[in-house]
């Protein structure tokens, strides 16, 4: 038996890995774990290469708990550890065994079937345990077992006795008080499914009943049957070939990932990349809710198969963000307790070839069908938008598949729908002008002026339509949007023609004050428009500047403070109809403003702005007329 202190340049080491190296001490289960999973992996590439007798027979990790004795235990019959290997690998704290195996047998083993980087898992099991003992058989031929155990100090106690008969090791941790939660084994299950469920060795935690079924008809028995419950899948879709897998197994992963979302993806992309980087994983395309409840961090990070976290900031772009799925890197640089991203110039390139992927993935469904790409479009627009404002280069790419929906429910890229307007909406100046509906039915009115005259309307609704539209306008085509709202349909799109008013000037001027007397100046504006006479004798109008900074502000754009700006609005009176004389030539003041109010109304209720008394007195009124 040997004693002594454990290799480390200061005796407060402990400390400093209890509170600080990692920020969740459930972490020391997965670093456990893994490290069971390294000693399996290496035994594996040990006897392929002709260096290790031992059978290897039945490779899966166990991890048990007595709750009376207040242990956790994980088991493995891997490659094991001598005396020896203990102190070197133990005792001269961060030393990476792992690391040191990979360089040993770099041009034989597959360096990415080993977990361990850091040398540091081990001692995360101090966060949760006042003891640990280790009790290890190495593989080779007449090795005696070793025995280790610790307090938690840098003081150790290290032996050679016959306490384990097989190969491999256990690694029991003595429970503090205040981790008993570990003690439980829902809380273990928990988080053996949350980091361990797609380890490349199987992992038992306890047992289940199954039942099986023997025979057919009256011979049909079933008989329940005790089996060893396994709490992960060994080999993820993500670490076979796409050429391997049908549309149902990716399906199936899905539900692995999230078996409580019962809709399953839209579609789904392969990344499958082994130069100038490592880089595999599935990302799917949800369905975004109408109501906007999106939802981050649904993408996991793993190394090897070990899940590192579900805060992929920097290796994903923000935008894709709000995909779901798994990516496995181990080119990915993270910090010590393997618990975050460090920042890289390999993190830029994985997360533009990730872009690329993405949109190379929906340009190649558009063309492969582009009636399913459309019916899709509302459900995946979001995203799609979120990157055509965020990145450049995946704006220039969705140039290709981003769609644009009219109000007959009809998509364009924005290069058709350019080339279906320009004859018809090109105004006076050689500007070509989209016309576009935040929502279809609540301004129909506006839409059916619109198409009276021939013209086309978009259907553009969200919280990013206003910065897209801005963005637009920028670009190759001189464009500028406009919705259908915003003015009277001749101003929205001037023409060399305009029309003239059938009020002098001097009328004009004797009307305005009239209509004004009656609105709220702090509100509206009142303009006088030259107008159809068949158009409505007032048509209340949202400032298309005004109304964009507003939306833009409120959005993380815009000007500062636009948001907080009331709503002002224009109050267009058409001097060309009927009503305008009316309103002049009524010598009965009442009258006067009964007129100008009722038509006020009017405007205000075709656009959904007559609340509270003034609404009720409005019906009151349109029921006393009927009497």
């Amino acid at each position: 038996m040997s004693t002594g202190k454990i290799n480390v340049t200061a005796d407060n080491i402990f400390p400093i890995i209890k509170k600080f190296l990692y920020s969740d001490h459930e972490i020391f289960l997965r670093e456990l774990v893994s490290n069971a999973v390294d000693a399996s992996q290496k035994l594996k590439t040990l006897s392929r290469i002709g260096e290790s007798k031992a059978e290897l027979g039945d490779l899966t990790i166990q991890v048990k708990v007595d709750k009376e004795n207040k242990t956790l235990t994980i088991s493995d019959r891997g490659v094991g550890m001598t005396t020896d290997e203990i102190n070197k690998y133990i005792n001269e704290l961060a030393f990476s065994g792992a690391e040191e195996f990979v360089k040993k047998y770099e041009d034989k083993a597959d360096g990415a079937a080993i977990i361990g980087h850091f040398g540091l898992g081990f001692y995360s099991s101090f966060m949760v345990a006042k003891k640990v003992e280790i009790f290890s058989l190495s593989h080779q031929e007449g090795a005696k077992a070793a025995y280790w155990t610790c307090d938690g100090s840098p003081e150790f106690t290290l032996e050679e006795n016959d306490s384990r008969k097989e190969r491999g090791t256990d690694i029991v941790l003595h429970i503090n008080e205040d981790s008993e939660e570990f003690l439980e084994e829902g809380r273990i299950r928990e988080l053996l499914k949350k980091y361990c469920r797609f380890l490349p060795v199987p992992i038992q935690f306890g047992e289940k009943e199954i039942t099986e079924t023997e025979g057919e008809g009256d011979d049909k028995k079933e008989t329940k049957k005790t089996v060893a419950d396994i709490v992960n899948v060994t080999d993820p879709a993500w670490t076979k070939a796409p050429a391997d897998l049908e549309s149902d197994d990716y399906k199936e992963f899905y539900r692995q990932l999230y078996p409580m979302t019962f809709e399953e993806p839209l579609f789904h992309i392969h990344l499958n990349v082994d130069y100038p980087f490592d880089l595999n994983g599935i990302l799917f395309f949800p369905r975004i809710k109408p109501n906007m409840d999106l939802q981050r961090n649904k993408i996991q990070l793993y190394q090897n198969q070990v899940f590192v976290t579900d805060n992929l900031e920097g290796i994903v772009p923000d935008f894709l963000t709000l995909l779901h799925g798994v990516i496995d890197s181990k080119d990915i640089p993270l910090n010590v307790s393997r618990s975050y991203l460090q920042a890289d110039g390999a993190v830029k390139k994985i997360s533009g070839h990730i872009t690329k992927k993405v949109a190379d993935k929906l340009s190649s469904l558009f063309k492969k069908d582009r009636e399913d790409f459309e019916q899709k479009w509302n459900d995946i627009k979001v995203i799609i938008e979120y990157g055509m404002l965020s990145d450049d280069k995946f704006f220039e790419k969705a140039q290709k598949f981003g769609l644009y929906q009219n109000v007959e429910d009809q998509y364009f890229t924005f290069e058709e729908y350019i080339e279906k307007i320009k004859a018809s909406q090109t105004d006076k100046d050689g500007n070509l002008v989209v016309l576009y509906a935040a929502h279809k039915d609540g301004q129909h009115s506006f839409i059916k002026k619109a198409q009276n005259k021939g013209y086309d309307v978009l259907l553009m609704e969200g919280p990013l339509v206003s910065h897209l539209m801005q963005k637009l306008e920028g670009g190759d085509h001189k464009v500028k949007f406009a919705r259908v709202d915003s003015d009277a349909i001749d101003k929205l799109i001037p023409k060399d023609e305009e029309a003239v008013s059938l009020l002098s000037e001097e009328q004009k001027e004797k009307l305005k004050p009239l209509i004004e007397e009656e609105v709220d100046k702090a509100s509206y504006t009142v303009v006088l428009e030259a107008m159809d006479s068949q158009e409505a004798p007032f048509t209340i109008t949202v400032p298309e500047f005004m109304r964009r900074m507003k939306e833009m502000s409120m959005t993380g754009g815009g000007m500062m403070g636009m948001g907080d700006m009331p709503d002002m609005y224009n109050l267009i009176v058409n001097t060309n109809h009927p009503l305008a004389s009316r309103i002049l030539d009524e010598k009965d003041e009442s009258e006067r403003k009964a007129l100008i109010n009722r038509a006020k109304d009017l405007a205000l209720l075709s656009q959904n702005l007559l609340h509270g008394e003034a609404l009720t007195n409005f019906v009151e009124q349109q029921f006393e007329a009927l009497n």
